[in-house]
């Protein structure tokens, strides 16, 4: 695996020094050289966003470039996220589609990460809790693949098992804090049963310890993993169980992950794939194709030792019977 150069944000990143640059002049040799970007996660969020805001805006791409003093072809590398790019161009963008200033701010800062090597995004920082750097890119896969030995993944859990997780994860939460942190949570479950776009194909890989292991009350766990059954029965979602029985495996080395593969949509390739890592600190983001590929190797031998389908269900039966009774 290749070396990484880990950027922790802070708050002073958050700020930007307003520097008077004319964003009509473009970046040194843009274009020209191929830059060793690490990560491109960070660039790829900052474009969704900033194609959003000027959609929303009701801004044409040409229309934006005249008005910024730029190349037409500028502002689609920003947009597609083929570029590092400038706080100043971004701040730009932003005054122009009448974004509001914590959006700005949080944009701008992102702008400086765009640059790194590698990307570790430390939540509560310098971006501000709602901006949720994974939330976009997971909107946006095609697939995703979730192994995780505890608890059941976020896009699956139901509210009062959320709740009980945050109680656990954050126990220093206010009540009004933690409900708009459950209430995001069950947002993005919206993305499982979408009319358009299509909804992501989900492959899950849960340890039986996560069918074990009680959350608030063996009601509220009985109650998600029959929620987790009703999901699976969802023609884009699989849910597999790897029993305890199966021994050491490549999951329990590497550590729970989410891999992320994009739809081609209108570029000429799709988006590199994104493997996500999530630690009590911060958020690793790997794309680099040598990475992947060692997640692809231990994504298929997760698979080799994991219950079919049927399997699963069955076992979710027989564990909310004997050991939850709810």
């Amino acid at each position: 695996m290749s070396r990484h150069t880990f950027l922790v944000l802070d708050r002073t990143n958050s700020e930007f020094h307003d520097r008077r640059q004319d964003v009509a002049k473009p970046d040194r040799k843009e274009g020209a050289v191929a830059e060793d970007m690490g990560s491109t996660v960070p660039r790829r969020q900052l474009g969704r966003t900033l194609r959003d805001l000027r959609t929303e805006a009701g801004i044409t791409l040409d229309a934006a470039a005249e008005a910024l003093e730029c190349s037409r072809q500028k502002v689609w590398r920003i947009e597609s996220g083929l570029g590092s790019v400038r706080g100043v161009d971004v701040r730009a963008m932003c005054e122009l589609y009448a974004a509001r200033a914590e959006l700005t701010r949080a944009l701008t800062a992102l702008a400086t990460e765009t640059r790194a090597k590698g990307w570790w995004h430390a939540y509560g920082d310098a971006i501000p809790d709602w901006f949720e750097l994974y939330v976009g890119p997971e909107s946006a896969a095609s697939r995703l693949r979730f192994y995780k030995n505890s608890p059941v993944p976020g896009i699956f859990q139901t509210r009062d098992y959320a709740r009980g997780i945050y109680r656990i994860d954050q126990p220093d939460m206010t009540d009004d804090d933690r409900e708009r942190a459950v209430d995001l949570r069950l947002q993005r479950q919206s993305l499982l049963t979408r009319r358009l776009p299509k909804p992501p194909q989900v492959q899950v890989v849960l340890c039986e310890s996560v069918l074990l292991r009680p959350v608030d009350t063996p009601t509220v766990t009985a109650e998600q993993l029959r929620h987790v059954q009703e999901l699976s029965n969802l023609p884009d979602v699989s849910v597999r169980f790897l029993p305890l029985a199966a021994g050491p495996h490549l999951g329990a080395v590497g550590g729970e992950f989410v891999m992320l593969d994009f739809p081609l949509g209108n570029r000429a390739t799709p988006e590199p794939s994104v493997v996500y890592c999530e630690s009590w600190t911060g958020a690793l983001y790997l794309d680099r194709p040598t990475e992947f590929a060692a997640y692809e190797k231990a994504w298929s031998s997760l698979l080799s030792l994991a219950l079919d389908e049927e399997q699963s269900r069955r076992l979710i039966d027989k564990i909310i019977e004997e050991v939850h009774r709810g």
